[in-house]
């Protein structure tokens, strides 16, 4: 079974050039496929059927996985089966009439504008890797991209004089985020001096944030910063990199931008995920009048 991952990953790769983190996810998910399939004697993948299919995605609901998980793990089954029956390796798709799971769809967690507020100030900036920590969190609010797409940055990727950052995102599709007068000061600041600081080799690097060996900074490496900074904020609420992305686009729709333009910004495929930043906002404006209007809640006469 394992021969057809490498030309199925390759398939991805070229053909739907999907970004390296994507590609990761579906070659986890089926090499856990192909384990339960070994633990149940089936020795090829021309010998599973619907009945198989079933029967993992049973055994991942018995291990607790979530909606979102198990939903993702049927994704890569289609898409591998659907790449078989293409190449004629399997006569039939046993993953045609089963249905995804559907994810829950939860608010997301938005901060206030006093939290933000808060949570930038924190990092102290007269050293090189507060300067960087407040460059990247600025950066972060200012344009609403994801992590994968701010450790991915180089500084080439940066235009300060002309106000916005080239950003790579998903699918290899490129977009343009315009940068606020806040972000390019800081950037400014990082790049202009703080930055040579994180250099431990005569190696020129390309990476826009450095890590504290003078190379790129990793995922791993920056949710240790961001909860770092985070708990010295004092702030109370579960504060994730995704926070600031998620309270980006709900203040900039509650301050009257385009919905189209925080799509774009975003980098959503769909418009109606970034619809769900709208509905939050409209909901959270319902609380603050509940909270603040004198006559919000008297009863009429």
């Amino acid at each position: 079974m394992n021969q057809h991952l490498p030309i199925f990953i390759d398939y991805l790769t070229v053909e739907k050039r999907l970004a390296k983190n994507t590609l990761e996810s579906y070659k986890r998910d089926l090499l856990q496929y192909f384990e339960f399939l070994h633990r149940a004697e089936i020795s090829s993948i021309a010998g599973t059927n619907k009945t198989h299919v079933h029967q993992y995605l049973l055994v991942l609901r018995q291990q607790g996985r979530a909606v979102a998980s198990l939903s993702r793990a049927m994704v890569s089954l289609r898409a591998f089966y659907q790449f078989l029956l293409r190449e004629r390796v399997i006569a039939s798709d046993p993953t045609v009439q089963l249905e995804t799971p559907k994810p829950e769809k939860r608010a997301p967690s938005i901060m206030t504008m006093e939290e933000i507020e808060t949570l930038l100030q924190t990092p102290d900036s007269t050293n090189p890797a507060g300067s960087r920590d407040k460059a990247m969190l600025e950066l972060l609010y200012a344009t609403g991209i994801r992590v994968s797409e701010l450790i991915s940055l180089d500084v080439s990727d940066i235009h300060l004089d002309l106000g916005f950052v080239r950003c790579p995102g998903k699918g290899l599709k490129e977009r343009i985020i315009p940068l606020g007068r806040v972000a390019i000061q800081w950037l400014e600041v990082y790049i202009g001096t703080m930055r040579l600081q994180l250099f431990r080799t005569s190696v020129e690097e390309p990476a826009l944030f450095l890590n504290h060996l003078g190379t790129r900074l990793t995922r791993q490496g920056f949710w240790k910063i961001m909860k770092k900074v985070a708990k010295e904020s004092g702030i109370r609420q579960e504060v994730t990199p995704h926070t600031l992305r998620h309270s980006f686009a709900s203040h900039m729709l509650a301050n009257g931008a385009d919905i189209r333009a925080v799509q774009e910004m975003l980098g959503h495929a769909d418009i109606s995920t970034t619809q769900m930043y709208a509905a939050s906002t409209k909901l959270r404006m319902k609380e603050i009048y509940d909270q603040a209007h004198p006559r919000a809640r008297l009863s009429g006469v």
